[in-house]
């Protein structure tokens, strides 16, 4: 649902070809999305499918493959909103591999899994201290968007609560 929204987002916003959607996903998204490079080709060519876009061949000067650009559809834009909408109103809780191995943590060496919580401690400091770096860059770029503001405070406090519950647990034991 999430790379269908994202795809028909940036449609919305303007013609692309498949590799333009890569870059802008790789560069503008993915500290807080991970679409891999198969499912946007899969995704568009499911939404062609469905009408939700179309595929235009453009022919390209100096001697470049032609390249598919693709354009929303008006039935596009309605499924976008949809999708976007969904994204809102999922209120699902969102489940960790984690959690089954702290289910099962006691069938491990109580050495090995504080060993575990340390590296995934050590991690996450770094994590958070390349989120903030990060941040701190970008905010200052003129322009900011306010979402931008948004999706980084978001990803730094589910950070710093995952690092503060890490925390807790080692400590207890």
């Amino acid at each position: 649902m999430s790379v269908k929204a994202v795809i028909l987002g940036l449609l919305k916003k303007e013609p692309l070809h498949g590799y333009e959607i890569k870059h802008i996903i790789e560069q503008e998204m993915g500290d807080w999305t991970d679409i891999a490079f198969g499912s946007i080709y899969f995704a568009l060519d499911a939404l062609a499918k469905d009408g939700f876009v179309t595929a235009e061949v453009k022919e390209s000067a100096l001697r470049r493959p032609s390249r598919i650009v693709y354009t929303i559809t008006r039935s596009g834009e309605k499924e976008y909103l949809r999708l976007l909408r969904g994204l809102w109103q999922d209120t699902t809780r969102q489940r960790s591999p984690l959690d089954i191995g702290i289910a099962f943590m006691s069938d491990l060496p109580s050495e090995e899994i504080t060993g575990y919580l340390a590296t995934r401690i050590g991690a996450l400091e770094e994590n958070l201290r390349r989120l903030r770096e990060h941040e701190q860059e970008t905010l200052a770029e003129p322009g900011m968007p306010r979402e931008g503001r948004f999706i980084f405070s978001h990803a730094r406090h589910q950070l710093e609560a995952e690092l503060a519950w890490l925390r807790e647990v080692s400590a207890g034991m």
